[in-house]
């Protein structure tokens, strides 16, 4: 049951960035939106930010490079995260979006980064306690 939700929660982990890393390159805009102004090179980041998550949500599909991709995945997440504070302090420049769920965008990257760091983990523990991979 547990290498189940292990690769449920790569699923996850996999489509989550795989499809946002695309979204970088088709809807640039609303990247460029939640850049905060003191961040500069507004357009090259979310290219390359958008091009890092496709390569290593691609990363995780081998066994071998799972945990590195893993790790990765969390370095990106946690440098993107100005943006997501960004919105969330100032709501009036997203007004379409409504202000709670700036906050849950919050909880929601927390709950990303913890997810990442289990799934791609999981093997090496299940392989040091015995369990058959």
């Amino acid at each position: 049951m547990l290498k189940v939700a292990s690769y449920i929660g790569l699923a996850i982990v996999f489509v989550w960035f795989f499809v946002g890393g695309i979204s970088h390159f088709t809807q640039p805009e609303f990247f460029l939106a939640i850049m905060p102004p003191y961040i500069p090179w507004h357009l090259p980041i979310v290219y390359v930010s958008g091009a890092l998550e496709v390569v290593f949500a691609l990363a995780l599909l081998p066994p071998a490079s799972r945990q590195m991709a893993g790790n990765l995945l969390i370095a990106l997440t946690i440098a993107v995260t100005p943006a997501n504070i960004y919105m969330w302090l100032n709501p009036e420049r997203f007004p379409d979006v409504e202000p709670a769920l700036l906050s849950v965008r919050l909880v929601i990257q927390v709950l990303l980064l913890a997810l990442i760091w289990w799934c791609t983990r999981n093997a090496r523990w299940r392989s040091t306690t015995g369990q058959v991979e």
